[in-house]
This record gives C-alpha cells, structure tokens and sequence, in this order.
C-alpha cells in the first residue's frame, strides 16, 4: 500500500535554524534579503553596517514586485528549508548559501544571530 503526504492544513511553520546551532558561524556563508522600504529590513541593514560585518554577509536587496529579481532565489531557500512550503517568502530572511536554506526571518532572531556572527572570532580577523 502506498502512502501519499496529506496536504497542509495550516500556515507552513517559520523557519528555525540558528548560526552556532546547525549553522557555522563562517565569513561569506550568509546572504541577507532584504526589501526595499520595508523598515524591519531597513533595520537589519543598519545593524549589519553597526556590527561591521556588511563585508562578510552578502545582502540582496528585493523591490517591492513579487516579480522582481531575487524573489526567485527567496522563494527557492524557503523551498530549501520546508520541502512542502506553501507560505509567503518574507524579507528580511536570513539564508545559508552552502545549504541554501532559510535559516532565519524572524528579524529580532536575525539580529540576535547577527551579533552572534559579529563577536565570533571568524568574523572580528576581517576575514
């Protein structure tokens, strides 16, 4: 008898990984989407360039269109990190090019990993 996976009923979960849990904390690992004119993203950049680490974190920034360059790549790392992922592909995210998954688009948990790369002792050589 073959099985066959049920369709999602709810939301598809957030992702949950975080860098120092799964995710190493390695210079040019990461990539940062960000959407213009949204002020979540605005204040993940400004802590990027804070931290100074904006040369060890890649950042692509998505127009607003859907349609826009880059949003195919988003949509992909959240395909990435939920095989059946059914929801929106929401900037700020947080991706981990090697796997090439979300890691994280939860901005308080993005700046908390952020912080977490920026004191890592990779990241302070200015690698």
């Amino acid at each position: 008898m073959s099985h066959t996976a049920s369709p999602r009923t709810g939301p598809a979960p957030a992702p949950r990984g975080r860098i120092g849990t799964g995710f190493s904390p390695v210079p040019h690992r990461y990539r940062l989407y960000l959407c213009a004119g949204c002020p979540r993203s605005r204040q993940v950049a400004a802590a990027l360039a804070l931290l100074g680490i904006e040369d060890s974190v890649g950042v692509t920034v998505l127009a607003e269109d859907t349609a826009a360059p880059g949003r195919t790549e988003l949509r992909l790392a959240y395909e990435a990190a939920d095989h059946h992922f059914d929801g929106t592909a929401a900037a700020p995210a947080l991706v981990d090019t090697w796997s090439g998954r979300v890691v994280r688009d939860h901005t308080p948990d993005i700046l908390d990993d952020l912080r977490f790369l920026a004191a890592h002792p990779a990241f302070r050589t200015g690698s």
